[in-house]
């Protein structure tokens, strides 16, 4: 069985990852989402071990301490960290895992597993980012600003990245987003069994 593919997926708050995310999963429903852990409160209709597992900075930082975390990070005033064991069971069973994560974090992931897949999602202009951000209505008018001077910020870091993908339809997003896994999973750097496969067969 092939290794599965590790994605990093990253890109500015209220860029739409999750909604890209959801699309692509609709379609692709054997990959799996890296459930990261964060101290952050959760947004309404969010799920403790569903889109993050919640929980408090003690728990956090124990975690942190044990290793159980592949990565973690502080941003925006909370703490974000990626566990480790369920992505390397996921990998060695072959399927496709998707890391939602920032910039930071991202960072920290490519430099402990290389072979993994840079893909950063940018909104069409920050004037949109700021429409999103506020259209979501969860956050005050300062949070907002915050999050618009850190997305300059981060932005110029997708040049980091093995691919950057422009969300401005959800649809097309996705698409794109599945022609980069099926791209990868054709290179032949991850493919030696097999041309060594055609080459020894009769």
């Amino acid at each position: 069985m092939s290794k599965g593919l590790l994605i990093v997926f990253s890109g500015p708050s209220g860029t739409g990852k999750g909604t890209v995310l959801s699309a692509y999963f609709a379609k692709h429903p054997e990959a799996q989402f890296s459930v990261s852990a964060t101290t952050r409160k959760p947004r309404p209709g969010e799920q403790d071990g569903r889109e993050y597992y919640f929980v408090s900075r003690e728990k956090f930082m124990q975690m942190k301490q044990n290793n159980e975390l592949l990565e973690s990070a502080e941003y925006c005033g909370n703490c974000y960290g990626t566990p480790r064991a369920p992505i390397e069971k996921a990998l060695k069973d072959g399927k496709d895992v998707f890391l939602d994560i920032e910039v930071q974090g991202g960072a920290q992931i490519r430099r402990l597993l290389p072979e993994s897949v840079g893909v950063f999602i940018l909104p069409p202009s920050i004037q949109v980012l700021g429409e999103r951000l506020r259209g979501r209505e969860t956050e005050a008018e300062e949070v907002v600003e915050n999050r618009l001077t850190a997305a300059r910020r981060e932005i110029p870091k997708a040049a980091e990245y093995d691919y950057a993908v422009v969300n401005d339809t959800v649809e097309k997003a996705a698409e794109n987003l599945a022609a980069i896994v099926t791209a990868e999973k054709h290179k032949t750097s991850r493919n030696q069994a097999l041309i060594e496969r055609v080459l020894n067969h009769d």
